[in-house]
């Protein structure tokens, strides 16, 4: 608990990837890859539940082994690749609710973000009692967007770059960062009645790039395996 709070930490586990078929339990670095994300949010003392929504049989039962909770099934229609985000949480939140299983605080947590470590979950959730808002992880961008535009049909680079960074140094450059999608963190029944993380009483938790792969492709895979082993976890 936390502050007398109830947490629930929520893993969404899709069966169906087209992009990387049956990543979420696809073997990184000698454990299926949702198993990271579950002992990870297992360790932290704030978090009383750890919940995996899934639609598949085989990720339910890989989560029930790493210690998650599974209490129930997502339906197919919160599982095709038209389903939304919000809707996967919504159809939680409310199971949850109706069957007198609520909590006060939602951590959601997704499984292709491996990388994260207990004291991420900890000061995420210590600075959203701080902040007494929606807490969302972001990192600080690999490429910068002053060097980025779109391409007209001719792929001509004129006017490619702004006009301000053609003899600017990179380190003058004011910071801008991504969501990294590894920790998102909100009141149960905010969440409900907005049905999004983002409003204006939404802060940011920033995580360091090394912390911050989110794994869709092989290449992702591979740089996390990389990463895990030289950390030696």
């Amino acid at each position: 608990m936390l502050n007398g709070k109830k947490v629930i930490a929520l893993i969404p586990a899709r069966g169906g990837s087209k992009g990387l078929p049956g990543k979420n339990i696809k073997s990184l670095a000698g454990k299926p890859l949702i198993n990271w994300t579950i002992e990870v949010a297992k360790k932290c003392a704030f978090i009383d539940r750890v919940i995996v929504s899934t639609d598949d049989e085989q990720i339910a039962e890989v989560s029930r082994q790493a210690g998650a909770d599974v209490p129930f099934i997502r339906p197919a229609q919160y599982a095709t690749d038209h389903a939304t985000g919000t809707q996967v949480i919504m159809h939680a939140l409310e199971w949850l609710k109706s069957n007198d299983q609520a909590a006060d605080i939602l951590v959601l947590l997704q499984p292709t973000s491996p990388l994260r470590v207990m004291q991420d979950l900890e000061t995420a959730l210590l600075l959203y009692i701080e902040k007494n808002a929606a807490i969302v992880s972001v990192c600080e961008v690999n490429h910068h967007p002053f060097w980025m535009n779109t391409l007209p049909t001719n792929l001509s680079l004129k006017d490619f770059l702004r006009p301000e960074i053609k003899d600017a140094n990179r380190q003058d450059l004011p910071i801008y960062y991504q969501l990294n999608g590894a920790i998102y963190i909100k009141s149960f029944d905010e969440f409900i009645k907005d049905e999004t993380f983002f409003t204006e009483n939404t802060y940011a938790y920033i995580m360091p790039k090394e912390r911050s792969i989110d794994i869709d492709s092989e290449v992702d895979f591979s740089l996390a395996q990389i990463i895990i082993e030289k950390r030696g976890s």
